[in-house]
């Protein structure tokens, strides 16, 4: 495979921007290899600047559930865009789009639109201190919400520390507000809440865990966190960045049958354009400025381009029995690769919910993050770059869900096993090294 123009862009970029990337993972670090410079795409199709075309499991990260370009969402794009990018100021779409994330999210009685996930988190977390008058937050170890000091504690893709920060920069004051437990771990909250009930604000969580790999939350961990918060006066925060609009139509409060008190959201919810927004009960929400005193602002918040893309995506997500088809070809993919690795005699556990999947190369449930951890993360890099000169993209990370869109049929689920098929032939030896 010819990657000649990605090697050269490569350098180039690593001379004005910091690794060469304005993400870290995407420089392929974990997983060896040349990143790939993208120059289209379409459906479930993606092309390298060298014209190689590759079946994408990345999918932005999740925002395409509805494949690249989708034309709906391409043209809600290039007519708003054309009546103008940006106004700072109110629009007829922040109205209808929070309509729609309200009839779709029975938790959700207000909502406000900011523009990354990250901000999204952080907005919530300072809302549930306001309410509440507290400062402790509880998250759990391979949750990922965003980039602010406070949440980069034990996060996912391999931010794993020791309650202290993972990453330079963040005073460890900022990491002290925040208490990591093991992830499905109840009796690790009541014994927690037990001792510092009072002090905690609110409880944080991937309600279905997708950024440690996919891990679903075990039978009553989600009611246990429900109760757990109740009991003291904690609020519950549902991160749904991932999994709002994806592995449901009312995302994992509507899977799992769980009304927490803040959700947030991002990806899906723009359509493949910068957006996140924070929703919820309507007195804690009317604490945000004007209405109250809890400050957040931004300059691009519900603008007036991801607005119409977001609008577009959640139309086309009504269509009967979308979810069902997705969840059909999630459910291909996955039993074809267990198959596929399973009978080559490598270990394999495949988690997955509807949209999402992880291959973790270990045996077992895989369950929490130290169970990842355990994982065999150099067989996954070597997986990943066989099938990367196979044609199909895979996230470059083992810590990271693989993401499928409505554009997956069964012509790119037969390939995608096909290319399986040859690599797993090639990794027990040193072929891809």
């Amino acid at each position: 495979m010819d990657i000649t123009k990605s090697k050269k862009l490569f350098s180039r970029a690593k001379e004005v921007i910091p690794g060469g990337v304005n993400s870290p993972v995407r420089a392929f670090k974990s997983v060896g290899g040349v990143p790939r410079f993208l120059s289209r795409g379409r459906g479930a199709y993606i092309w390298d600047a060298d014209d190689n075309r590759y079946i994408d499991y990345m999918m932005s990260w999740g925002p395409l559930i509805l494949g690249h370009a989708h034309p709906k969402v391409v043209e809600a794009v290039r007519e708003a865009a054309s009546a103008g990018t940006s106004f700072g100021a109110s629009t007829a779409g922040e109205i209808e789009l929070a309509e729609m994330v309200i009839d779709r999210f029975l938790a959700v009685e207000m909502l406000r639109l900011v523009s990354s996930g990250t901000e999204a988190a952080m907005t919530a977390i300072r809302l549930a201190r306001a309410v509440t008058g507290r400062e402790l937050v509880v998250k759990f170890d391979g949750c990922y919400h965003g980039h602010s000091n406070g949440l980069l504690v034990k996060a996912g893709s391999g931010l794993a520390t020791q309650g202290l920060p993972g990453s330079a920069g963040v005073p460890e004051s900022a990491a002290r507000g925040t208490i990591s437990l093991p992830y499905n771990d109840l009796e690790a909250v009541w014994k927690t809440f037990d001792k510092r009930g009072e002090d905690i604000a609110g409880i944080i969580v991937e309600p279905a865990a997708a950024n440690m790999g996919v891990v679903p939350p075990v039978e009553g961990f989600l009611n246990g966190l429900r109760m757990a918060a109740e009991k003291d006066g904690a609020v519950l925060i549902f991160d749904e960045v991932i999994s709002g609009f994806r592995v449901a139509r009312g995302g994992a409060c509507e899977l799992y049958n769980i009304r927490p008190d803040l959700v947030c959201f991002g990806k899906i919810l723009g359509g493949g354009m910068p957006i996140g927004a924070v929703g919820g009960k309507r007195e804690i929400m009317e604490r945000l400025a004007p209405a109250g005193n809890v400050y957040q602002a931004g300059t691009l918040s519900g603008n007036p381009v991801s607005v119409a893309a977001g609008i577009a995506t959640l139309r086309e997500l009504e269509t009967p029995g979308f979810y069902e088809r997705l969840n059909n070809t999630t459910k291909k993919l996955a039993l074809g690769l267990e198959e596929i690795l399973t009978e080559a005699e490598i270990r394999v556990v495949i988690n997955r919910l509807t949209g999402l999947l992880t291959v973790f190369f270990g045996e077992g449930e895989i369950s929490d993050y130290q169970l990842v951890q355990n994982c065999d993360m150099d067989r996954y890099a070597r997986f990943f770059r066989g099938m990367l000169d196979e044609g199909v993209y895979l996230p470059p990370s083992g810590y990271e869900a693989w993401f499928l869109s409505s554009a997956h049929n069964d012509d790119e689920i037969e390939r995608t096993l096909k290319a399986a098929g040859n690599v797993v032939e090639e990794l027990t030896t040193n072929e891809y090294e």
